[in-house]
Parts: C-alpha cells; structure tokens; sequence
C-alpha cells in the first residue's frame, strides 16, 4: 500500500555562491523512519506557491526548525535584533499553507520554527529573545557544544493531563527535552489549547483544539535520532497514524 504523503517545507539557504531551498536530513528522515510515510519537500516559493494543488495530494505537514526567525512584522512587532536571520519566503509560503491546511483537516506536525510558525498563522505572537523576559530561563543552545550535547535533554515539561500529548505519551505527567530557541511563545493563538509547560510556565507544546484531524505543535526537537527516543517515537508513530486515516478516506 502506498506510503502517505507528507509535505515538508524547505528554506531558503545559499550554498556556495548558490541561492538555494534545503531541509535538514534529520527531519525528512524522522517522517521516513518514525511516521512511515513519504516526505515531499515544498519549497518556499511564497505567493508562487500552488497550495491548492499541493493540498490535493497532501496526507500531513510537518514543519522543520530552522535558524531563522519568524518576521516580528506578522505578529504586530518591530524586530529587535536585524541580525538575527529570517526567511522571508519560508514565511510566505508555510503561513498560508497552515491555514489552508487545517480548514481542510489534513494532520499536522510542527517542530520548533515550526511550532512558532502555527501560533502566528493563527494571530497569536512570539516573545522575539525569551532570555531577556524576566521570569524565563535561558532556553538556548550552548554552541561551544557538540550536536550530540546540544540535542541531548535540557530540561522537563510538564504535560496537562488529559491532552493529546499525555494520551500519546502514554498518561506521562512529565518528560525531559532537549531545549535549542531563542524565541518563544508570547500569546498564544486563539483556539490553541496548551499541551505542556518548562518549569518556567513557557508554552512547549500545543495542539489545534477545533481541528478534526491530528493538529501537534512543539517546541523541542523530537526529530533527532528519533528511533532512540520512545516519545519521539510515539509521537511521530500518532502522526503517521493519523496521516494514514487521512489518505484512506480520499477515494
């Protein structure tokens, strides 16, 4: 039987002297290996983008992280550090894509920039360096460390009970994460019903609470050598589950 089809948004990245749409083999690789299903890159050609056509044989989405930040300017703020890199075009083309995505109840998956992404769609807004707010901890990497360390767990979550993410996790009151942003979530999106919480009271996971399909959104980086992780396994295996249903009901 075939494999659903899953479409994950490229970035715009310059290789060599090349301008250049790329994704990371860690998350094409997490919907091969831990959602059994067929990634399908889409680059960020903004309002260039057929959505319509991709939609049509669309089973999920999953968005990547990414070094670059969601524009300040779509949720209503200037942006307080310019050097800080963004991608224009990732925006224009995965925000309409979200969009139109959940009206048509096709599951989604979103993954750190991701993560951010979905709640701006939605109209909620993003706290640009989550450091610098008083209360929070310092949720970034330490680059002075190896990948390996860098993705390793950070920090707990705290899951509410009763939630999509406690159901796929088995109950779990709790788990460790890794931790790598330096944004986060500042007001959450309406219709978005938090799913876990650091010890700071910052949002790490949400879901969509009037999509009728799978709608997942989270801070960390479940991705990673996933077939090492039991969540992670478990949370790409619900995805991939769901993208399955959806592409049985197509005729």
């Amino acid at each position: 039987m075939r494999r659903p089809i899953v479409l994950v948004p490229a970035c715009s990245h310059k290789i060599g002297s090349h301008p250049s749409y790329a994704a990371q083999n860690k998350y094409v690789d997490a919907v091969a290996v831990g959602a059994r299903c067929q990634p399908l890159l889409v680059p960020p050609l903004g309002d260039a983008t057929d959505i319509e056509s991709l939609l049509s044989i669309a089973n999920g989405i999953m968005l990547t992280g990414a070094a670059s930040n969601v524009q300040a300017r779509l949720y209503g703020q200037e942006t307080l550090d310019p050097s800080l890199p963004q991608d224009i075009a990732r925006d224009a083309t995965t925000l309409p894509l979200v969009r139109a995505a959940l009206l048509r109840g096709i599951p989604l998956l979103a993954i750190c920039r991701g993560f951010q992404e979905v709640n701006v769609a939605l109209g909620g807004t993003l706290h640009q360096s989550v450091h610098t707010v008083p209360g929070y901890f310092d949720h970034r990497e330490d680059k002075t460390q190896t990948l390996e360390q860098q993705y390793g767990p950070s920090h707990r979550i705290k899951l509410e009970a009763g939630g999509l993410l406690a159901h796929i996790l088995d109950g779990a009151s709790e788990i460790q994460v890794n931790s790598l942003h330096g944004q986060g979530i500042d007001r959450l999106a309406p219709g978005l019903q938090v799913e876990a919480r650091s010890d700071d009271g910052l949002v790490e996971a949400y879901s969509v609470a009037a999509s009728p399909a799978f709608a997942l959104a989270v801070q960390w980086h479940p991705e990673w050598r996933v077939e090492e992780n039991h969540d992670s396994m478990r949370m790409f295996s619900a995805f991939g589950l769901a993208c399955r249903v959806h592409r049985d009901r197509i005729p």
